[in-house]
């Protein structure tokens, strides 16, 4: 078992941090990749980026929406219980040099997996400008972290209850428009990254983005997390997460994300209906 050590509600307990013992997995995890969790025996198995970890104390943590049925599972594991299973580190870890300036965007949740590849690009001395947003204030994670793991941090919210009124691909323009970048880093909602990448390719700077299609067994064997990548097919397990934003057939990502959205709702709603009554 993978005993969680820590736990923490954000965003009114839609979103949740879990800081779970697994020090052979913190020893070798680097950033940008995942790990497969899963919380019993007939548990779903479920790819979570390493949002952070800590190599002297052997755990990670991994930060999740509650959206579905395993992540509503994982949600009622408190401090003191733990995983059925945490494999990884699983994936590519992010290519981190000294470039010059990097520009970070992160979305909803895609902030937890944007962290540690913000601190590892200011670590290797490159000067970091970072854009967070997110439907709203109470949305909003991370905030500090990612301030800290960067030169210059902007805030954008939709409804404008915090921080810059707007979308994030807003105040990446701006920046494009007035500074020269090396990098833009784009990670959250797959509608974010397809805008991000658009507007990027306009001023010719490469773009990386992180991708989360369904996966079964993360070792590319089952081909479900096949991703359309210029005029290839790739396996987000093992050749990514991250592609080249500007190769990413993102219409097709989204398409084959929705392929079980009614299943996926029945069983939620089943499984809380079953809570409900307990």
């Amino acid at each position: 078992m993978f005993r969680i050590v820590d736990r923490e509600e954000m965003a009114d307990g839609t979103i949740i941090m879990n800081r779970i013992e697994a020090p052979r997995i913190a020893a070798k995890a680097k950033p940008g990749q995942f790990v497969i969790l899963k919380a019993n025996e007939t548990g779903e198995r479920i790819p979570l980026t390493i949002s952070d970890l800590d190599r002297e104390g052997g755990t990670i943590d991994v930060i999740y929406m509650v959206v579905g049925k395993s992540t509503a599972l994982f949600k009622t594991l408190g401090v003191g219980d733990g995983y059925q299973d945490v494999i990884g580190p699983l994936g590519k870890p992010t290519d981190i040099e000294k470039l010059g300036h990097v520009v970070c965007v992160g979305g909803g949740t895609g902030t937890a997996v944007l962290f540690p590849i913000t601190r590892g690009f200011k670590e290797a001395g490159n000067r970091v400008t970072s854009i967070i947003g997110a439907r709203s204030k109470d949305l909003l994670i991370l905030e500090d972290k990612m301030r800290g793991a960067s030169d210059e941090l902007h805030v954008c919210t939709d409804d404008g209850s915090y921080g810059t009124k707007g979308f994030v691909t807003e105040a990446l323009k701006d920046i494009l428009e007035k500074e020269k970048v090396d990098l833009v880093v784009a990670i959250g909602p797959v509608p974010m990254m397809k805008f991000v990448s658009r507007l990027t390719k306009e001023y010719d700077v490469h773009t990386l983005v992180s991708l989360n299609p369904i996966m079964i067994d993360g070792t590319g064997m089952c081909g479900g997390c096949r991703v359309a990548v210029g005029d290839e097919t790739k396996f987000a397990c093992v050749d990514g997460p991250e592609f080249d934003g500007h190769q990413v057939d993102f219409d097709n990502l989204m398409q084959r994300l929705r392929a079980y959205e009614q299943d996926e709702k029945k069983s939620y709603d089943e499984f809380c209906a079953a809570c409900g009554d307990q």
